[in-house]
């Protein structure tokens, strides 16, 4: 029999414990052992029957996990990427890769200068959803994409800012707190981001960032996208609440992008394909959808199988360093022509030089 995968978790609060749950589910792999300083944390790493370490120092010096899950705050991701990568360990860093994109190409340049392979957890991409809707376009069934349309839309109760008033701050509005995955998705199904002009308006709710804001994207393709965002909006339209992907929230027959393109059209998660029945675009004529069947299942399952396909079998990264890095690169885009009035260039050069300094090479 194959020697299991063992895997180790950075950060056992509660992200960190959601992976522990799901690598539970995935053949071929264990998680060993947690790295946590909080007592709360080493409690639940000791009731999954884990060993915990208190620093990710302790944890290589006493034992060689195959990979490790980064679930640290974002403020730690580089630094805990950098100690994995060092190490030659494989290491999936939860979303976002890095609080800049300055310091997510520090870890794209040593993943790729040393061949370590990192993964960003934008697990949205592993959900056969996703999968489907990639396919249907791949495919040609709406032709070539030329507009899309992305809601991300709900009401976080004050309860959910006072436990952690951290999330009232500058930088942790739901720009950069909620719009990643969003922005991914739409980079993964639709194109690259070239550039931005975005609005944001501050919380009704007197706290220091924004709880709406808008974008209009343009992709690399001529394609132009609108994605708007809310917090503070009760409303069924969000991934959250349309995908089923998470049952902590609510589940609602809606649909929270759409893509429109020169032959049909193509709304998510509920995967209708819109097209004229007489197979000509024409408006004079009826139009019908029909529904694409998926199996559902766990996508952060599927991110942890992919993560083992990795380290074992050498497989390619779905979501890599460099993936990540500008998916954070068109959220800081928005942040600035939010906070600027400007409308944002962004280049997207596969090689680059101190992006630290050119901010939107990426």
């Amino acid at each position: 029999m194959k020697k299991a995968i063992s895997l180790a978790i950075c950060g056992f609060g509660l992200v960190g414990q959601r992976h522990a749950n799901a690598a539970a589910q995935v053949d071929g792999v264990e998680v060993a052992a947690a790295v946590e300083p909080s007592a709360e944390g080493q409690a639940k790493a000791a009731a999954m029957g884990l060993t915990c370490y208190a620093t990710l120092d302790d944890l290589f010096a006493a034992s060689s996990p195959d990979g490790l899950i980064v679930a640290t705050p974002t403020p730690l991701h580089l630094e805990n990427g950098l100690a994995a990568i060092g190490r030659n360990c494989p290491v999936l860093i939860e979303k976002p890769i890095a609080t800049s994109v300055g310091a997510a190409a520090t870890l794209v340049d040593a993943s790729e200068a040393q061949g370590v392979p990192v993964l960003v957890g934008h697990h949205r991409r592993h959900n056969p959803l996703i999968h489907a809707a990639r396919d249907l376009i791949l495919a040609g069934e709406i032709g070539g994409i030329r507009t899309v349309n992305a809601t991300c839309w709900f009401y976080k109760p004050d309860a959910y800012f006072d436990v952690a008033p951290w999330r009232k701050e500058p930088g942790a509005g739901p720009i950069s707190v909620n719009l990643a995955h969003d922005i991914d998705l739409i980079r993964h199904l639709c194109g690259e981001v070239v550039s931005v002009f975005a609005q944001a308006a501050p919380s009704v709710r007197g706290y220091a960032n924004e709880d709406v804001a808008a974008a209009v994207l343009t992709l690399e393709n001529g394609a132009i996208a609108t994605i708007t965002v809310s917090d503070s909006v009760v409303a069924p339209w969000s991934w959250e609440m349309t995908s089923g992907e998470n049952p902590i929230y609510p589940h609602t027959a809606e649909s929270c992008y759409v893509i429109g393109g020169s032959d049909g059209a193509l709304s998510i998660p509920d995967l209708r394909v819109w097209a004229h029945e007489s197979g000509q675009p024409d408006w004079w004529t009826p139009i019908a959808a029909k529904t694409v069947a998926t199996e559902p299942s766990d996508p952060l399952v599927n991110q942890i199988a992919h993560f083992r396909d990795v380290i074992a079998n050498g497989a390619v990264p779905l979501v890599s360093a460099r993936e990540g890095m500008r998916t954070l690169g068109v959220i800081e885009a928005i942040q600035t022509s939010a906070a600027t009035g400007r409308s944002i260039q962004i280049s997207t050069e596969t090689s680059h030089n101190n992006p630290a300094a050119a901010e939107y090479n990426i």
